[in-house]
């Protein structure tokens, strides 16, 4: 018994040298590949600065051009409410022809016309209507931007009728209002760069992580050295797994420093909480896409077609996984789909450690549903190379 305990051993640990063999032999094959290493770094550090800094969803600096119809006080104080930083005020235009030509030719976002007699009317208590026109071409923009002229101009409707209420009584009046008072969380400063370079980083694993073993396991495809190391010594599962194992490996370095040395010294994303536990999980997903690229690469030929298939399977993670937009603001039938998407449960997981603190209690459900997902991609994609060159 002690001599068949001890060749387990021994089995074993020539088992685990051949997968570290194999491992450093996937590394240092990525060392040579000049390109893809330069790419590789890029993504991971002044990519992520560009993203953080480059990309905004706020409304910002709206173009704004007027045509005021009566130039009157009342005009003017409403003009000078529209003020940056939300609003750039582009000047007045004499006609409202001249106006929309602005609009048609792109030079203003918003255009909005003040009628005749609009003091006058607001003076006597009448109502009046102002037309506000909207470029929506960049639609999620325009709409904010009409939101925040629909508040204004209603800031300024309050305030008229608590001043008219106030001179029929001959004193003040306090008129009922509702008043909101919101709690932000997670975000209190609502730092827009927090989202974008996680979401960033979170692009960039899904990305690295499907394409890396997947390339890996194709160049040994196109040199005619899959043949070679299948009559080696090593089983087929030590293929697969060293490149997987390497690839995570260099994927885990590289989030590391994107989170230590850009994302949390430059645009101040805190990590409230375990630093060790996001790098285990971003571990556990990395081997959970890199099943889905090695299924891929089976089916491909040569590194074109990964890189082809690359954005046929990873567009729609990039787009319906949450990433980008709220997830429960997708139909229903897209998110049956997406539930099979490992980057929706990553999000998940990423958001939560990262900027909410919160540990495996809160986050169980989504890692149990990477490894669930994960068991089944690489199944998959050791089904299909068993069968390929069976």
């Amino acid at each position: 018994m002690r001599g068949h305990g001890q060749g387990t051993i021994s089995a074993a640990r020539v088992w685990v040298l051949r997968l570290l063999v194999m491992t450093k032999k996937e590394l240092l094959q990525l060392r040579r590949d000049g390109p893809l290493l330069l790419f590789l770094i890029y993504s991971f550090s002044l990519s992520v600065c560009i993203s953080g800094v480059g990309i905004t969803m706020q409304v910002k600096s709206a173009s704004l051009v007027v045509h005021d119809g009566d130039r009157s006080e009342s005009s003017r104080e409403l003009i000078r409410r529209f003020r940056e930083p939300t609003f750039r005020f582009e000047g007045e235009v004499p006609e409202l022809q001249v106006g929309l030509e602005r609009l048609n030719q792109g030079a203003a976002m918003l255009f909005l016309s003040i009628p005749p007699r609009f003091h006058e009317a607001i003076r006597g208590g009448e109502p009046i209507a102002l037309q506000l026109q909207v470029d929506t071409t960049n639609a999620a923009q325009a709409l904010s931007a009409a939101s925040y002229v629909a508040r204004i101009v209603g800031d300024v409707a309050t305030e008229l009728a608590a001043g008219r209420m106030a001179a029929i009584s001959g004193g003040r009046v306090d008129l009922p209002v509702v008043e909101s008072a919101p709690r932000v969380w997670y975000n209190p400063n609502q730092d827009e760069t927090w989202f974008q370079s996680i979401a960033h980083i979170l692009r960039m694993i899904t990305l690295f992580a499907f394409l890396l073993p997947a390339a890996a396991l194709v160049r040994e495809k196109e040199h005619g050295t899959v043949e070679q190391l299948l009559v080696a010594p090593v089983t087929p599962l030590h293929m697969m797994l060293s490149k997987v194992l390497a690839m995570t490996l260099v994927i885990l370095a590289s989030t590391l420093f994107a989170v230590m040395v850009i994302m949390k010294p430059f645009f101040g994303v805190p990590i409230k909480g375990s630093l060790a536990l996001f790098l285990v999980l971003t571990a556990l997903y990395c081997v959970t896409t890199a099943g889905l690229g090695l299924f891929a690469a089976t089916v491909t030929k040569n590194q074109a077609q990964i890189g082809m298939v690359s954005l046929l399977v990873i567009s729609p993670m990039f787009l319906l996984s949450g990433i980008t937009t709220p997830y429960e603001a997708m139909p229903p039938w897209v998110q049956s789909i997406m539930a099979v998407s490992p980057l929706r449960y990553f999000t998940k997981i990423a958001h939560g450690i990262l900027l909410k603190g919160v540990g495996l209690d809160v986050l169980w459900d989504a890692v149990v549903a990477m490894v669930l997902l994960g068991g089944v991609l690489f199944g998959l994609g050791m089904w299909r190379f068993h069968k390929q060159f069976a």
